[in-house]
């Protein structure tokens, strides 16, 4: 299904519009949810690697073990930068697991953990205007590959207010809109079971047309679609919010 999704993928985008040959290797960018992760999910095996929730740790399933991670709560601007400590595997449709301390510490509401997600290269350290340095990590600092943790001011906890938010999911970018249509009319025909009201074509300020699916008032309806879509074969879903 996946190599079929890749197919008609590039026979659309061979429609469109001439791009240019030349390429910059990008870092890894992410938005969505974070997995909080709890002392049972091991157990379990929601998740393959065990973490200890009182240490301020990252896990990715894409990532590799050591990469230079910021993690932003864009409700408050509040981040941390950590390398991932374990590649680990977790229920597909969160970006990245965290554990409780890093929540704690992000001041994130774990009813809706949205998080924005940067590797980082070349420095070896990223220093906020006001930082600190925490004594958890430094207790595993010979036995797990976690270093230069920095903060953006989280000690003074302040009370943040929470509205509700609306979410939507872009399935892809197109430069024309004849091919954000055929990819619209394909789902369409193929997974009747999503709610094909939501589903838009927009243009953004880039003058691409992005095919959108929302919004949605809950995580668990949004959950839903995202992972029909990723069974699909979508690789690259983004999740946006709605102010």
């Amino acid at each position: 299904m996946k190599y079929k999704l890749i197919l008609i993928l590039f026979l659309i985008s061979s429609c469109a519009a001439q791009q240019s040959k030349n390429y910059d290797i990008k870092t890894y960018s992410s938005k969505g949810f974070a997995y909080v992760y709890d002392e049972s999910d091991y157990i379990k095996k929601i998740t393959s690697k065990k973490f200890n929730n009182e240490l301020l740790s990252l896990g990715s399933s894409d990532l590799r073990t050591g990469t230079l991670v910021r993690v932003t709560n864009p409700e408050n601007k509040k981040f941390i930068t950590l390398k991932i400590l374990k590649k680990t595997k977790y229920p597909e449709f969160y970006k990245i697991l965290i554990t409780k301390a890093v929540a704690d510490k992000l001041i994130l509401n774990t009813n809706d953990p949205l998080v924005d997600i940067e590797e980082l290269k070349k420095n070896k350290s990223f220093t906020a205007a006001k930082s600190e340095t925490f004594k958890e990590e430094q207790k595993i600092h010979n036995k797990a590959p976690v270093t230069n943790v920095t903060v953006n001011n989280i000690s003074k906890n302040k009370f943040i207010k929470v509205n509700s938010k609306k979410y939507s999911i872009i399935v892809a970018s197109f430069y024309n809109n004849n091919s954000a249509l055929i990819l619209k009319n394909k789902i369409k025909s193929e997974l009747t079971y999503l709610d094909f009201k939501k589903m838009l074509i927009k243009t953004n300020k880039k003058n691409t047309y992005q095919l959108i699916l929302g919004p949605y008032n809950t995580i668990n309806l949004l959950k839903n679609d995202y992972i029909s879509l990723k069974d699909y074969g979508f690789e690259e879903l983004e999740i946006k919010i709605h102010d």
